[in-house]
């Protein structure tokens, strides 16, 4: 597993006059369904003042008196602000949505859904990031509209792939998800469309699963890849074997993406391909990508390839050779990983290695994964590889005493690998947490627990014989 692109450049550009509750590879949800928190700072009579103002004959009035509503937060103004984004002025109606998604509340989800409709690519395409925004908390503020639009053209054009993903367990409103995937394939804009890929993939909308894989086969490079990073977030498997044929893509960026992301949804049918692609291909990026999606496959037919990949003079050959042997789980391949650890010199790559040994099952090494998960630089990644260990039957309770570390940034993450694969015996460790004297550690305890009660209350029942099982 490779450290996640670097986003923020355009996301820093888009946000740098926001207030997102979370920006991180994993967002947090700003509870959505829930009215603003923020108590409403204008009286009734102010509303209604405000509210005639906007049928001003002024734009600038008009807008003002949009953002003033919308800074109120004052939920009595959302049918003004939905009339008001029929305004022929673009600014006004770039204001209008901007203060609807500062509401809050689900009674502005119509009135942003009309507005992803809007006839302006760049009110359709910020529509798009404030239906997202509802359940990411990362929404746009007022009074920056024009350079977030000279932002929007100057990013046009340019990928960038992040990680952002809502809560497991985060109900996202049909109606959002439909939106979302009809901009995607509404042609007049494909500045838009990009932008309700990379929604769809956050919110991990499932429903628009086949028209994820339709997208990811256009004939425009930034949306294909959008749409193939939004299926990698979402890991229907469905879609795996629809992608193998972007293997075969002149498009190299999306060959790539594909390669990677046909093994994160275990398409075993892309397995010869991607091991010829691997063997023979002569672009060395186009080696990287073809192992790091067979590491995710994690087949034993892969082992030996995977074996002589340890001693690669490629950085990330060596990484997904060391991941893939920690997938395929063979501990027959323990003293190789072992040999290759004492003489490697990269720091990422031997955190691969450390991986790998301790999926193996020996764990010398967990005591310094845990520690990284402070790294600024390697904290993401090992965080991941924590996830997929924590999987693993027995695994959280060798996690648990970690939870008591004197490093609050440790904590922190602990708490979000157990949002993703903790169970019923997390919440009790969860809870002393929940009181920590470092408010991110107590916030991201009660992410924890809210996820893994969603978890459990969804999962299957038992069957009666294993209830009285001991």
């Amino acid at each position: 597993m490779k450290p996640p692109l670097m986003t923020a450049l355009i996301l820093g550009l888009l946000f740098t006059f926001s207030a997102p509750l979370k920006a991180r590879a994993q967002a947090a949800p700003a509870a959505p369904g829930q009215a603003s928190a923020t108590p409403s700072s204008a009286s009734p009579k102010n509303t209604d003042s405000l509210v005639q103002l906007l049928k001003s004959d002024s734009p600038s009035v008009r807008a003002r008196a949009a953002r003033d509503l919308g800074q109120s937060h004052d939920l009595s103004a959302v049918p003004a602000l939905a009339g008001a984004l029929k305004d022929p002025n673009d600014k006004v109606r770039r204001e209008v949505v901007i203060a609807l998604a500062q509401m809050h509340s689900p009674e502005v989800l119509d009135a942003l859904v009309t507005a992803s409709k809007d006839y302006s690519d760049d009110l359709r395409t910020l529509a798009v990031q404030c239906l997202v925004g509802y359940y990411t908390g990362q929404i746009p503020s007022p009074g920056f509209t024009g350079f977030m639009k000279k932002s929007w053209e100057r990013a046009k054009g340019h990928f960038t792939p992040d990680t952002t993903r809502i809560d497991p367990g985060l109900t996202v409103d049909p109606k959002v998800v439909t939106a979302l995937d009809d901009t995607m394939q509404d042609a007049r804009s494909v500045k838009a469309a990009r932008q309700a890929a990379k929604g769809l993939g956050i919110l991990v909308a499932q429903a628009a699963v086949p028209d994820l894989v339709k997208a990811a086969h256009t004939s425009d490079e930034n949306l294909a890849r959008e749409a193939l990073n939004a299926l990698s977030k979402i890991k229907d498997r469905s879609a795996g074997p629809p992608l193998v044929d972007l293997l075969d893509s002149p498009n190299k960026n999306v060959k790539r993406d594909a390669s990677v992301t046909v093994g994160i949804l275990r398409a075993n049918e892309a397995l010869p391909k991607l091991q010829t692609l691997f063997e023979n291909d002569p672009d060395a990026k186009d080696k990287e990508s073809a192992i790091e999606g067979l590491a995710y496959l994690g087949q034993s037919v892969s082992v030996p390839l995977f074996t002589k990949a340890l001693w690669s003079n490629d950085k990330p050959i060596r990484a997904s050779a060391a991941e893939g042997l920690a997938r395929v789980a063979d501990p027959t391949t323990l003293p190789e990983v072992e040999r290759a650890i004492i003489s490697e010199r990269d720091q990422d790559v031997k955190l691969a290695m450390m991986f790998a040994i301790t999926a193996l099952g020996k764990q010398d090494y967990l005591s310094q994964l845990v520690s990284e998960l402070s790294s600024k630089t390697r904290g993401e990644v090992v965080q991941a590889y924590l996830i997929e260990l924590a999987r693993t039957p027995g695994f959280l309770l060798r996690l648990y005493p970690y939870l008591q570390s004197q490093d609050a940034g440790v904590r922190a993450r602990l708490c979000t690998v157990l949002m993703y694969a903790g169970d019923a015996t997390s919440l009790e460790a969860l809870d002393r947490l929940s009181h920590d004297p470092n408010g991110e550690v107590a916030s991201e305890s009660l992410r924890a627990k809210r996820a893994i009660r969603a978890r459990t209350a969804t999962a299957p029942q038992p069957a009666e014989a294993t209830k009285t099982t001991p």
